[in-house]
């Protein structure tokens, strides 16, 4: 009857399909860490197509309770996202302490962090690099690009681009481990004091060669961030361009608020 309001509002399969399997999740019949079942599972069990499934595990994306790793299937969420203090991060006594931000922040969220090095050694700096090193495109710098996971799985990748004339002096800077307090330890080390950290954070979707890297959903969002260290001479010493899995990670800053 037209203007009943007691009519039933249909609610579309998948999201039913969803509702169950977050309520799984919750209830930890689904636990975390746990592999969903496979796409063909879950067309069987609930006589579904599969597009249907497609999108009942796509909401569960949405709602931040699986994560879907390219070529192994989707996962219950196991960890929260790894805080990442910026404001706090790079202090000098944290480097003295000998132990790196990535480390240290992946350990406080309940995760085993590792890196894994996969270049050290001269390259052409890019153009975005080479502009904030204030050098001209193309000389040649130190990169240093390592690839992070926590748990097993990766959750950013990063390289640093640091000037030939500087890194040259600075044997460490060549080695997989710089030694404890990281790459800024030993700059300082060498004479170069770091006074200030800038960051740029730029959040878009993942290109196919990122995810791939990532191991994340196609079209899954990314944080694009690039900082640069820079010491009491106002020299940029340091570019480091990272791309972060946007759902593992929550930035943290402290912005004074003085004239």
């Amino acid at each position: 009857m037209p203007g009943d309001s007691t009519r039933e509002i249909s609610v579309p399969r998948y999201v039913q399909i969803a509702d169950e399997l977050a309520r799984q999740i919750r209830a930890g019949t689904l636990k975390a860490g746990e592999l969903l079942p496979s796409e063909t599972e879950l067309v069987e069990r609930y006589g579904v197509s599969g597009g249907t499934v497609r999108k009942a595990v796509a909401e569960l994306r949405t709602s931040d309770l699986i994560e879907t790793h390219h070529g192994r299937g989707s996962f219950v969420k196991a960890k929260p996202p790894v805080k990442r203090k910026s404001s706090d991060r790079f202090r000098r006594s944290h480097r003295k302490a000998g132990k790196a931000a990535y480390i240290a922040e992946t350990e406080q969220a309940g995760g085993v962090p590792s890196v894994n090095v996969l270049y050290i050694g001269p390259t052409e700096a890019p153009a975005d690099a080479a502009e904030r090193l204030g050098v001209a495109l193309g000389t040649q710098v130190l990169e240093r690009r390592r690839l992070y996971f926590t748990d097993g799985v990766p959750t950013e990748v990063a390289s640093s681009y640091l000037p030939w004339d500087v890194a040259k002096d600075i044997p460490e800077l060549f080695a997989e481990n710089p030694g404890g307090g990281g790459i800024y330890a030993r700059l300082e080390e060498h004479g170069h004091a770091l006074v200030e950290y800038t960051e740029t954070v730029v959040a878009r979707l993942a290109s196919k060669q990122e995810t791939s890297l990532l191991g994340l959903s196609p079209g899954a969002p990314v944080l694009h961030l690039v900082r640069n260290a820079v010491t009491e001479g106002g020299r940029v010493v340091e570019v480091c361009d990272t791309l972060m899995a946007a759902d593992k990670f929550v930035l943290d800053y402290r912005i004074p608020a003085g004239d």
